[in-house]
């Protein structure tokens, strides 16, 4: 056995100045539904309400042991890593120098404020994270800052084993199957790092979401490769490429083990926990649950423990979060319709609809010299079922229309 778990249990009785553990609660609901013992390991609940925290103190704290003269300390983030530094630096009573690019929506920059006070600067700079990251590095160079990395770090990842620490000590034996969520690899290299060598029949998942599948591809190529495109709406884990510290760590996992979540379908996830939990999760923070119908048949009977990330969720994000999970569920579609230029086109189209059918969008600017013009409508049902009905209608009734609900340009342009 390495010395790799009696660090993480130094690091977890370290944060105990800082905060209590968080809970380890045992779901109702997800059991019933998988017939399994589903606990969720409730990162959401931290003091930052994510994991990023423990990272960022275990750090900040090796680092202050290290070089006890070190008072500046630097990240490069729009979330939660920067909340987790924020909040160490005003514990520490030291500098923290947060770079965020300047779309950060104000109320990270304000949670970031309230975490660090005194403590902390924000510097918004470059448009894209690339060019904030580059400006911070570039910043630590010139002033002998230190670089608190958000994933790709031995001390960070020591700090995320942690919650492994915590999960076996709360559970009081080895969980059957833990699901770990991963964007830069830093949570997932903590907790398999802790539980292989002290709990070595437990089994894992890996879940990313389908358009950041960086450690998917690192698994492809034996090494990090950054991706080409990232989908940035699960924004707590869409990392473009896996860290080297971390994939060295998780370079043995098989990649039938890692499974990518769907955006729309996170949404779906959202708002059931949401709705029938009262837990209000970020997209990050549901990818764990999000994959449980994907494994029902091999947890049957067992005991998973699921990692919830992060809460993190700005409630103005809300109507899209439904109008994604409405889509996935199929109860809501969009069609592009070429319909006649005459007295009562409208009202005979109207009668095509069902009678749980509800217009929801409807845009239509009558050109004249034309026989046909063309109609953005949007529909939402209480079935799936009821579209095929409304398409076929729709054909008899000889119009031409085109589904674009699943065309991620046109959708994004025109909704």
């Amino acid at each position: 056995m390495t010395d790799f778990p009696a660090q993480a249990r130094a690091a977890t009785a370290a944060l105990r100045a800082l905060f209590p553990e968080t809970p380890l609660q045992r779901n109702d609901f997800l059991s019933s539904r998988h017939d399994a013992e589903i606990w969720l390991k409730r990162e959401d609940l931290s003091p930052v309400r994510s994991y990023k925290l423990r990272g960022a103190f275990n750090a900040m704290r090796k680092v202050r042991a290290r070089q006890p003269d070190q008072r500046q300390f630097v990240c490069a983030s729009a979330g939660n890593h920067a909340q987790g530094v924020a909040f160490t630096c005003r514990h520490f009573g030291v500098q923290g120098v947060i770079f965020m690019p300047v779309t950060t929506p104000q109320q990270k920059i304000d949670k970031t404020r309230v975490f660090g006070g005194a403590n902390v600067e924000i510097v918004l700079t470059g448009d894209y994270f690339d060019q904030t990251l580059a400006a911070a590095q570039a910043f630590c160079a010139e002033r002998q800052a230190h670089f608190l990395s958000p994933f790709d770090d031995p001390d960070v990842i020591e700090g995320q084993a942690s919650v492994a620490v915590e999960m076996l000590d709360q559970l009081g034996r080895a969980p059957d199957l833990v699901v770990l969520p991963v964007g830069g690899g830093g949570l997932a290299s903590g907790v398999t790092g802790y539980l292989r060598e002290v709990a070595p029949d437990t089994d894992f998942r890996f879940v990313e979401p389908l358009g950041g599948g960086s450690l998917t591809a690192a698994l492809l190529q034996g090494a990090p490769t950054k991706l080409a495109r990232v989908n940035s709406f699960v924004d707590g884990a869409a990392v473009a490429r896996v860290g080297d510290h971390t994939f060295r760590m998780l370079s043995w996992v098989d990649r039938d083990d890692v499974l990518l979540a769907p955006e729309d379908r996170i949404c779906v996830t959202m708002l059931e926990m949401l709705n029938h939990e009262g837990i209000v999760l970020e997209p990050a923070g549901a990818l764990s649950v999000d994959v449980l119908p994907e494994l029902t048949g091999e947890i049957r009977g067992k005991t998973v423990v699921c990692v919830t990330s992060g809460g993190n969720f700005d409630f103005e994000r809300l109507p899209e979060v439904k109008e994604r999970a409405q889509r996935f569920a199929g109860l809501k579609k969009y069609f592009i319709l070429r319909m006649p230029q005459r007295p009562g086109a409208l009202r005979e189209f109207l009668n095509l609809l069902g009678p749980d059918d509800d217009i929801t969008r409807f845009e239509y600017l009558k050109k004249s010299a034309r026989n046909f013009g063309s109609v953005l409508i949007g529909i939402e049902t209480r079935s799936a079922d009821s579209f095929a009905g409304f398409a076929a209608r729709m054909d008899e009734a000889g119009l031409a229309f085109r589904d674009i609900t699943g065309d991620e340009a046109l959708s994004e342009f025109l909704i």
